[in-house]
């Protein structure tokens, strides 16, 4: 039971990092019509800048530049480069924002090598939020914070790290900020009639391009945001935009592309998806063993049904996204055609 506690909360803490992830490349795509394939890269970024930031400054004031730089990186990128293209059609959106993860990949390369940095979490949230005590006389008790090392000496303890819970807690306060911002401000205002009707927007004295391009900064400073606490919960190396870069555009698929609330719902799913069946051995052929059916390796299919479920658990996502495809087209909660 404690296990499966805390891989419940493992999933859901990976699902609300993909969330923050999406939630910009949402926002891009709902705005300006772009899938901004270098959107995982600037997750990258975000946490290289802050890494480089918490080496001058500290951890809490990195939090909070780094996806402010990475987001006027952005800014810059769509005001010179992107907007430029795209009056040509989304082919050569798709292919400069491809080009340009290739261009921060190496440039990253080039000035860190391409082995891991060295960036650790803060003393405020290194440890664990609370551990939860299995033992065979108390039964389950939940510990705030480290239990002492009599308790797990006498029973099994399961830890959920403070990173974690720290990653939760900032993609909930995101997705509450993002839903007042677009729903309760001027500003949210502005960007939603830029959005539907651009030219009557324009005609009453907004500059549109520029709120795209605030836009395209801002998607991109979220998606930074979400690199600088993956960067600390888990490991800061090149290689992060390549493990979430794929991921990022099944959750759009599956939740509806320009979707907020889909993107929300499909990052919890997924999160889930890939986390809960880490811990299951069972397959297909211990099912149908268990059902009075013979399974031997002459049985036909049998490499297949001896996969374990956590063996196939990091396809699971992408077969969902095909099922979606083929039965959903729009997504969960997709409202557009393009």
């Amino acid at each position: 039971m404690d296990q499966l506690l805390i891989n419940l909360l493992n999933g859901l803490a990976s699902g609300l990092l993909l969330f923050m992830l999406s939630a910009g490349l949402t926002l891009i795509f709902s705005m300006m019509g772009v899938l901004n394939f270098a959107h995982a890269s600037f997750y990258m970024l975000g946490a290289y800048a802050a890494y480089v930031l918490a080496g001058w400054l500290g951890f809490w004031p990195a939090l909070l530049l780094a996806p402010l730089a990475v987001g006027a990186l952005g800014a810059l990128f769509e005001r010179t480069a992107l907007r430029r293209v795209h009056k040509f059609g989304h082919v050569p959106e798709l292919l400069i924002t491809f080009g340009l993860s290739y261009v921060i990949l190496e440039l990253v390369q080039l000035v860190f090598g391409r082995t891991s940095v060295p960036f650790s979490p803060p003393p405020a949230l290194q440890g664990s939020a609370f551990t939860l005590v299995q033992g065979a006389a108390q039964g389950l008790t939940l510990v705030w914070g480290d239990a002492s090392p009599a308790q797990c000496a006498a029973a099994a303890c399961s830890k959920f790290p403070l990173t974690r819970a720290f990653m939760m807690v900032v993609a909930l306060a995101m997705l509450v900020g993002l839903w007042a911002l677009l729903t309760r401000s001027r500003i949210g205002l502005v960007i939603q009639a830029a959005l539907t009707h651009p030219e009557m927007a324009e005609a009453l004295g907004h500059n549109v391009p520029r709120v795209l391009m605030l836009v395209f900064g801002s998607g991109c400073a979220l998606a930074a945001l979400a690199g600088v606490i993956g960067g600390i919960t888990f490991v800061t190396e090149p290689a992060m935009a390549a493990i979430v870069g794929s991921i990022i555009f099944v959750v759009v698929v599956v939740g509806g592309v320009g979707s907020l609330a889909g993107a929300f719902v499909a990052s919890l799913l997924i999160g889930l998806i890939q986390t809960l069946p880490l811990t299951v051995d069972a397959s297909l052929a211990t099912l149908a063993q268990r059902a009075g059916l013979a399974v031997t390796p002459a049985t036909p299919g049998y490499p297949l049904l001896k996969l374990s479920l956590a063996q196939v658990a990091p396809i699971l996502p992408y077969l969902l996204m095909v099922l979606i495809l083929i039965f959903r087209p729009k997504g969960l909660f997709g409202t557009r055609d393009d």
